[in-house]
């Protein structure tokens, strides 16, 4: 196992690159502050160097939370702001992978070996499939391509009239649960669905549930 002193660099760090693509966002990304000491005791555990953007992002804040919170970046968590760190989401629930994000319909992006030529890629669980998708880009590229825009054609068919002020106000440890569920042949409408908030450990439960019985 490396050493905190091993995994930390200064001059060559990525959390410059990061906070050009926040600052050059077209969406609203609110960088949660660090614990120094959270922010160390999750780098170190975790083995990423900050010279790669997950190193950097997990040393650098508690999480980015993006568009007004519908995606939710793991860092080294907020608990003020009821953001679980990235070690925290990922000892609830296995994945195959390292989970890194969440949005607020129960969706997860998990960074795990690919399935072309054995590079790490992002996958995405679905929650309208219940099924994982490999997005082919490795975390750096996905992130980037994220804040940059690509958040508002990924999410299209997701959006309902007046979407933001539902999202700005589901705790960060919670995400929004529609009836009927999007994976249903009738959730497909979200402006006529009931949503509310529930707790994100109990809406990814009920939909890995349900994908675990469907054999999907």
């Amino acid at each position: 196992m490396r050493s905190l002193a091993e995994l930390i660099s200064d001059d060559r760090s990525a959390w410059a690159e990061i906070e050009a693509a926040v600052s050059g966002s077209p969406y609203a990304v609110e960088l949660l502050p660090a614990d120094p000491d959270r922010a160390a005791a999750c780098l170190h555990r975790l083995q990423v160097a900050t010279t790669s953007w997950l190193g950097a992002l997990v040393y650098g804040t508690g999480g980015l939370i993006v568009d007004g919170g519908w995606l939710r970046v793991l860092g080294s968590g907020h608990p003020r702001r009821r953001l679980a760190d990235i070690h925290e989401v990922n000892e609830r629930f296995e994945a195959a992978g390292l989970v890194v994000a969440q949005d607020i319909l129960g969706g997860e992006f998990v960074w795990r070996q690919g399935e072309s030529d054995g590079r790490p890629t992002i996958h995405y669980f679905a929650p309208d499939t219940l099924r994982w998708e490999d997005l082919t880009l490795g975390y750096t590229d996905w992130l980037y391509a994220m804040l940059a825009g690509a958040a508002d054609q990924f999410y299209l068919s997701w959006r309902w009239p007046g979407w933001r002020d539902e999202v700005a106000s589901c705790p960060l440890d919670a995400g929004i649960d529609t009836v009927p569920p999007l994976f249903s042949k009738d959730g497909r409408d979200l402006d006529s669905m009931r949503r509310r908030p529930i707790a994100m450990w109990e809406l990814l439960s009920v939909k890995h549930d349900m994908a675990d019985q469907l054999g999907a």
